[in-house]
């Protein structure tokens, strides 16, 4: 039974990816709901019928008392024995069934399966973002406004169905029902009714901001604390902890502020919402007796009027706290838009094709990219590398190599000029076809929370285990992943690297990159310090091992410790985003230029990126 109403809507289900979804609150969450319509009308008619039947009982209680004021018990009995008997199994079976099927439709249809589809859906679209939408943001943000808003919009959804549908239903009802035991009782219902719906508008209109308010603060303080989570080494390293507890204290007390502001608000409201009730209910049942004295109204009429205005005052509560919870939930809805829907700037074009890598030739004709700046980056750069050709990339910090490397990658769209490969320009071809043929080390070798098998299988999922140990030989990494163990046991390639790889040296991590990168084998090899974290006895092996990795590739290798470019066949020197040099380790030396200071200024084999004094 409950695997038929989870089954009602797959969360999985096809849906075409948009690099623009609607920015605003409705439009985005109509757009989100669409596998839900069914479902949400089956739930509406639901929550309406069992509010309905809520009514009629308090109707059909009033009946009862009416019958019972008639007559002798024997006759009463005797007159209506089978309409109790009647109502006493819908009430017994009947009423169960539709309150069972309304809850399941919501528990077990709705519930489970829109957090999930908001959640599946809020992350792939996050995941499609470039590289530089993640380097403007923060990590901890962006996921906690993941993790938040699908609850958050199964929680609007729920109170919509669960409280709002029922309320407006039951409120209908008792208006019906006043109105057919006599007529004027239905005004002091009106009146209150008036009042009350002024107050939800007065509530609701500082609800909203209030509660994005109070949840950009608790995002700003997850994002500090994870910040200070994601970087202690750098904390302990400084002794900052002082420092961290008052910059997240900072946050916190923001939040705090923030949250009482809103909580101020339902104060209020439940101050106001007590003396309207006693309004209703003086009202009501005040004019009910007044009726009865009269003569014009029953016992009967009284007592479910008393009854009706008594469940009106417990539910008014509790709807005004829904409505609350559903702008409330809204609230956290919007400030997640503010991640989630942003539009996907980085974008394959409609007809691109896979990358047809037939040599591996690179040329980049007249690049410009300067990140929005008016400076840095690159500056009208041409080169071009034949295909199987090593090229060493040197410069000073800043002068434009990691820029060209992750153009080359296509991280960002370049504001100027193209790249092209054998002759194709990678802005037109398919992303994940350009990088699935670009191999890479870089200096910053994080690791996925994974065991090390999963992440030297990065490179090539379907590698078998006897290519992955393979691999890890190549990079020289096979000795020291057997040694390994994780607190929960798992040894060798089945443990766990930590958060970025925090429980493995830099050494370790470098080479269990490589053997990533290795296993991997594209066709093109960007090295980017690929041996920085090693030492000198490991980094000679590896050496070796690289120079076998290049054999047949093409290779652009950046580097400050010179001595592992000076074998490559043309080193590049670039210089405030421009080419300035170009030759082999010789011709440059011989050239007494910039790369020649580079190099007789070493120390240690480490490149001096200051400028001569």
């Amino acid at each position: 039974m409950f695997r038929f109403f989870e089954k009602l809507v797959d969360p999985y289900g096809p849906y075409p990816d948009v690099d623009r979804p609607p920015v605003k609150l409705w439009p985005f969450i109509k757009d989100y709901s669409k596998p839900f319509r069914k479902v949400f009308a089956m739930a509406a008619i639901m929550s309406v019928v069992v509010a309905f039947v809520e009514i009629g009982l308090i109707f059909y209680m009033g009946r009862v008392v009416d019958l019972l004021s008639s007559g002798e018990p024997s006759d009463v009995l005797s007159a209506h024995g089978t309409e109790l008997i009647l109502i006493a199994f819908f009430i017994l079976i009947i009423r169960p069934l539709l309150q069972a099927l309304d809850v399941l439709i919501l528990n077990n249809g709705i519930l489970p399966n829109y957090g999930t589809l908001f959640r599946w859906r809020a992350h792939r679209q996050v995941l499609r973002q470039s590289v530089g939408w993640f380097e403007n943001d923060f990590a901890g943000r962006i996921a906690n406004r993941i993790m938040q808003t699908p609850p958050a919009a199964g929680d609007a959804v729920f109170q919509v169905f669960d409280a709002i549908t029922f309320s407006l239903a039951y409120i209908v009802g008792a208006a019906v029902l006043l109105s057919g035991a006599d007529p004027r009782l239905s005004i002091p219902l009106a009146v209150w009714l008036v009042l009350y719906a002024l107050l939800v508008s007065w509530t609701m209109k500082r609800v909203g901001p209030a509660s994005k308010a109070a949840s950009d603060a608790r995002s700003m303080t997850t994002g500090r604390i994870v910040d200070s989570y994601t970087n202690i080494q750098s904390v302990k390293l400084f002794a900052h902890h002082d420092k961290e507890i008052e910059f997240a204290k900072e946050a916190i007390e923001y939040t705090r502020q923030t949250f009482a502001k809103e909580m101020r608000i339902y104060t209020l409201m439940d101050i106001m919402l007590v003396a309207l009730n006693g309004f209703l209910i003086v009202g009501v049942v005040g004019w009910a007796i007044w009726l009865w004295a009269q003569g014009t109204a029953s016992i009967g009429v009284v007592a479910a009027a008393s009854a009706l205005t008594l469940r009106l005052n417990a539910m008014t509560g509790w709807i005004m706290w829904a409505l609350s919870t559903f702008f409330r939930s809204l609230g956290v809805v919007a400030e997640g838009l503010e991640t989630i829907a942003q539009p996907i700037e980085l974008v394959d074009l409609p007809d691109a094709k896979p990358l047809k890598l037939t040599s591996g030739t690179i040329e980049l004709k007249g690049l410009s990219h300067h990140y929005g700046r008016d400076s840095g980056g690159l500056e009208a750069l041409n080169l071009k590398i034949e295909a199987g050709q090593k090229v060493g990339l040197v410069g000073r910090s800043g002068a434009g190599k990691s820029t060209l490397v992750k153009l080359l990658l296509r991280f960002y769209d370049a504001e100027a000029g193209k790249v092209l490969i054998d002759g194709q320009d990678i802005a037109a071809v398919g992303q994940d076809s350009l990088r699935s043929r670009i191999g890479m080390v870089s200096q910053d070798s994080a690791l996925l929370h994974r065991s090390v098998k999963d992440n030297i299988q990065y490179g090539k999922p379907d590698a078998t285990d006897e290519q992955i140990i393979a691999a890890a030989k190549h990079a020289e990494a096979h000795e020291f992943i057997l040694d390994l163990s994780d607190p929960q046991g798992r040894t060798g390639y089945d443990a766990h690297v930590g958060e970025r790889g925090v429980k493995l040296s830099g050494g370790q991590r470098q080479r269990i990159t490589l053997a990533r990168v290795i296993l991997k084998d594209a066709p093109i090899l960007i090295l980017d310090e690929a041996t920085s974290a090693l030492d000198s006895e490991v980094e000679a092996e590896i050496q070796n091992t690289l120079y076998d990795v290049m054999e047949g590739k093409t290779v652009i290798a950046i580097a400050h410790r010179l001595s592992t470019i000076a074998h490559m066949d043309r080193i590049i020197v670039l210089e405030d985003g421009q080419i300035v040099e170009d030759g082999s380790h010789d011709e440059l030396l011989t050239k007494n230029g910039l790369y020649a200071g580079f190099w007789s200024r070493q120390s240690g084999g480490f490149l001096n990126t200051k400028a001569a004094e």
